[in-house]
């Protein structure tokens, strides 16, 4: 198998890359070469998507039997479409990384591969999507980017040609969005520590060796199709996930658990100052029967967490990323929240 990588050098991208030199295949990768290390045994091939010139001329380094695209969170569908149209004469299938954020109903319903995805044209440009003045409904800019992105992919290679994976959150060794880290950060500061809601709550994060396993799967399958890469509903908790930090950082801190509600009332922001919190009721309630049908494996998220403490103890270079600083409640806020408990 020869595939090409677009991006390969942090998180996703990167584990795509091993995965796919651990099973002998030859793997070309596109990047800028502004973030991150190239992993030694790729073929290297520099240059920005967003470039017509720098496209054809990476188009011209295949053929591949597959193209893995990781990198195109910030890209537009325009892009996303020009790109893959370059690319298809070269390449025999395309599986593209998005997100469940493409689909209409979340986080506020359960949520299955065939729900309503919204809309977003394939040569959408990057303002499609953004929010009006004064607007108070859902957020949907990130997701219609992302659907729309999907659509452009689809309208290059063929439905029959293009695998579509929506995870939600993906954790684990080389994570640059900041949840697990944090969370493992806390935990080893010990003490009384503020953990969100029921400790029996469903949560469905998933290791980025089991995504990037997946996607490598998906490059030489012989059919398309859209699957959720999520744990099975209700296997993982957030008691279980919180235990495990303490578990691998010494258990020098006690959790104190805080119903949603008195988070909500002392304006506790969810998803980021506490990750992995959130009370909509679809947060975590994402069906994946089509991932796991196609071969799906999802490890247990303790030995995801056991891992990432690992990397971390390596003294790890942490990619410095804009999303990490969103990460984290501040100890004064935590303090605060716990001492109102007593009173």
């Amino acid at each position: 198998m020869r595939i090409l990588v677009m991006g390969g050098t942090w998180f996703l991208g990167r584990g795509v890359v091993g995965g796919a030199l651990d099973r002998g295949w030859g793997v070309t990768t596109f990047n800028r070469g502004r973030s991150g290390v190239d992993v030694p045994g790729v073929h290297v091939v520099r240059g920005d998507r967003q470039s017509g010139e720098d496209l054809k001329r990476l188009a011209a380094e295949g053929p591949w039997d597959a193209v893995i695209d990781t990198s195109s969170s910030a890209l537009p569908p325009r892009d996303v479409l020009a790109g893959a149209r370059v690319l298809e004469p070269a390449a025999g299938r395309y599986v593209y990384v998005s997100t469940v954020n493409a689909y209409r109903g979340w986080p506020n319903e359960p949520l299955s591969e065939f729900s309503e995805v919204l809309d977003g044209p394939a040569d959408a440009d990057g303002e499609y999507g953004r929010l009006p003045d004064g607007w108070d409904g859902p957020d949907w800019y990130y997701g219609r980017q992302k659907a729309g992105a999907e659509r452009a992919a689809v309208a290059a290679f063929g439905g029959e040609r293009v695998s579509l994976l929506r995870p939600g959150v993906i954790l684990g060794p080389g994570e640059y969005v900041g949840r697990l880290p944090w969370w493992l950060d806390r935990a080893a500061r010990g003490g009384n520590v503020l953990a969100p809601g029921d400790p029996a709550a469903s949560i469905q994060p998933v290791d980025v060796r089991d995504v990037a396993a997946f996607a490598l799967g998906q490059a030489s399958a012989s059919a398309g199709g859209a699957y959720n890469i999520v744990a099975p509903i209700g296997r993982e908790t957030m008691g279980g996930f919180l235990s495990a930090c303490l578990d691998v950082t010494g258990r020098r801190g006690t959790l104190r658990w805080v119903p949603d509600e008195v988070l909500v009332k002392h304006r506790v922001e969810q998803w980021t100052e506490l990750p992995l919190w959130r009370t909509n009721v679809g947060t975590w309630r994402i069906e994946s029967q089509r991932a796991r049908a196609a071969g799906f494996v999802c490890r247990p998220l303790a030995e995801t967490v056991a891992a990432t403490w690992e990397w971390l103890q390596t003294g790890a270079r942490l990619v410095d990323h804009p999303r990490r600083a969103e990460h984290g409640i501040a100890p004064t806020k935590e303090a605060r929240i716990l001492s109102a408990l007593e009173v």
